[in-house]
């Protein structure tokens, strides 16, 4: 099996009701827990990484590591570059094999935003390659966070409707109250706007910071058109949490066990973001 376009996926996904899991992969330890999941569980899955991930990685590293073990396990699997910041690395990214690239320029004017993804869509699509826009700024919960704005702009119907028609992009990610990182509060989420987006927009949405969500909310939103959705800071805590347990308690002082320690934690949150999106039995 080859890495496919992620609009392979979002398209079945929106069809059918239910919502493809995108998990930050920084490593080939991560993507193959990952992977392994996704395959025992019969799910789509998309594997994300962008500039906080790049410093331990490089774009054409991870890009080769995922084609190798979504060869070796027969996942159903796309690549997508999360929050690029710039032209020159989604062009890097399309280079090295990623199969869904988004350039977030969503704290920038709508006509610079739309200008930016025009030019990303006239580059990607002839290579089948799925774009992921951004209307309206998705922020961050705390400073330890990468991803996102310093703050969270509501996303506006009419606007999120121009902007796709404008575009071209294939994917788009909204901000309805989401936000990146782990709550320290739970979010409240306009799930009014999100129905008059996706009754306007008309393209597969995509919620950004889905670590810590509500259940409840994730299941109303996918109901209301949300297809993907990215899940980071869970995986990163449950990786934090069992490598300083196994630290805290002196039981190994050989790294490569003590990160094999991670893996099952790190299985269990892909597991049930997996069966949270609905997306649990949708391969052959």
């Amino acid at each position: 099996m080859k890495l496919l376009p992620m609009h392979h996926l979002l398209a079945s996904a929106w069809k059918g009701k239910y919502a493809v899991p995108s998990f930050c992969a920084w490593n080939a330890e991560v993507t193959e827990t990952i992977l392994q999941v996704a395959v025992r569980m019969r799910a789509p899955v998309i594997l994300m990484s962008g500039p906080g991930e790049f410093a331990l990685n490089p774009p054409d590293t991870l890009a080769m590591i995922a084609r190798a073990l979504v060869e070796k396990y027969g996942a159903t699997a796309a690549l997508h570059l999360d929050h690029g910041d710039s032209p020159e690395l989604v062009e890097a990214c399309i280079a090295a094999g990623y199969t869904s690239v988004m350039l977030d320029y969503s704290t920038r004017p709508f006509k610079e935003n739309v200008e930016a993804l025009k030019a990303v869509v006239a580059l990607a699509h002839p290579r089948n390659i799925t774009v992921e826009g951004e209307i309206g700024a998705v922020g961050k919960v705390d400073e330890a966070t990468v991803e996102g704005s310093g703050r969270s702009t509501l996303t506006d119907p009419a606007e999120a409707a121009r902007y796709a028609q404008e575009t071209g992009v294939d994917a788009l990610a909204i901000s309805i109250g989401n936000a990146h990182g782990i709550y320290t509060k739970l979010p409240v989420f306009d799930f009014d706007r999100l129905q008059r987006i996706g009754d306007a927009a008309r393209v597969p949405l995509v919620l950004h910071g889905g670590s810590g969500t509500q259940p409840e909310y994730i299941r109303r939103a996918v109901g209301l058109g949300i297809a993907k959705v990215n899940v980071a800071s869970e995986l990163c805590k449950a990786f934090r949490d069992a490598y300083a347990d196994q630290h805290a308690n002196g039981r190994n002082g050989w790294l490569p066990t003590v990160l094999a320690a991670s893996r099952p934690p790190m299985e269990e949150v892909v597991e049930r973001w997996i069966t949270l999106c609905g997306a649990a039995g949708r391969t052959t």
